[in-house]
């Protein structure tokens, strides 16, 4: 996506005269229970989200920002960088959310390297990180991908190992300067993950950062046309529909959680539950019928 806009994207927004979208702002504690209350189906199944994107896009922020939001306070565990000129995750590394300090939730997100225009993640990685042949703590090399053989090749994957859901993250601020060559990478991952039938969303990051309108009032998300219009050319660009795309705003500055931030955040979780429920019940059950008599 080439683009002569200046590295912040900010624009004059158009207000459109209603929201596009329905958002259930200030309930997000009824919904935070729902989500809390969530177990895969199948003894000792977990949900395993993949978080993959651009450089710099937010990934290990917006696992923070989740975190945060369970706990109901700020945490720190997914170590994030403030200068994105480099790819700061280098390693597969999984976090298991908590439902609480003392207890684990059934979810767990995968954090990978970036994609980069010339160097990154390779694409055959992240494909392997899909179908659970990485294990954890690998180190990603930029010019060589996993192969079989190697001490941190899982030749093996569980249930849990594999992915149930691929998220794409993006950030909002600078989507058109995305490099065409980072775009077809994603449309290569994309294009995997559908053969795997995995399901696959857009987490959009930054929105805070493309117009003051936003920032000073988030729950101007859906009301600002400039950014609507930004989601369509990316949902067509990468061939994601636009109801799987989900702005959100990490928790970067802030010492303390704001109720219209976690319903953003919620709202995002909330699918991403919903889309990694449905596969997990559909490869249990054309399993369950090729184990038939």
């Amino acid at each position: 996506m080439g683009g002569n806009q200046s590295k912040s994207e900010a624009a004059t927004p158009q207000f459109l005269s209603k929201e596009w979208r329905k958002i259930d702002w200030g309930k997000d504690q009824s919904v935070l229970q729902t989500l809390k209350n969530y177990k895969p189906e199948g003894k000792h199944q977990q949900l395993r989200i993949l978080l993959h994107g651009p450089v710099g896009a937010g990934k290990s922020s917006f696992i923070n920002s989740i975190q945060s939001v369970l706990l109901g306070r700020m945490y720190k565990h997914a170590l994030a960088a403030n200068v994105f000129e480099n790819c700061f995750t280098k390693k597969y590394i999984t976090y298991k959310l908590k439902e609480s300090p003392s207890t684990f939730s059934s979810i767990v997100f995968s954090d990978i390297m970036g994609l980069g225009p010339d160097k990154g993640i390779p694409v055959r990685d992240i494909v392997l990180a899909m179908k659970g042949h990485v294990k954890e703590g690998y180190t990603f090399n930029p010019e060589s991908p996993l192969s079989e053989g190697d001490v941190f090749y899982n030749s093996n994957p569980g249930p849990n190992d594999k992915v149930h859901v691929l998220v794409c993250v993006v950030p909002a601020n600078t989507v058109s300067q995305i490099r065409g060559s980072v775009v077809q990478k994603i449309r290569e991952v994309r294009a995997e993950a559908s053969r795997l039938g995995i399901p696959q969303l857009i987490i959009l990051t930054k929105i805070d950062e493309v117009c003051p309108e936003i920032k000073e009032d988030l729950r101007n998300v859906y009301k600002i046309k400039y950014l609507k219009e930004k989601m369509e050319l990316f949902s067509v660009e990468v061939g994601i529909p636009m109801n799987c795309i989900f702005p959100v705003k990490c928790y970067h500055e802030e010492i303390e959680l704001n109720s219209d931030v976690n319903s953003l955040i919620l709202s995002a979780l909330r699918d991403m539950i919903h889309a990694g429920e449905d596969h997990i019940h559909f490869n249990q059950s054309r399993s369950e019928l090729l184990d038939a008599p």
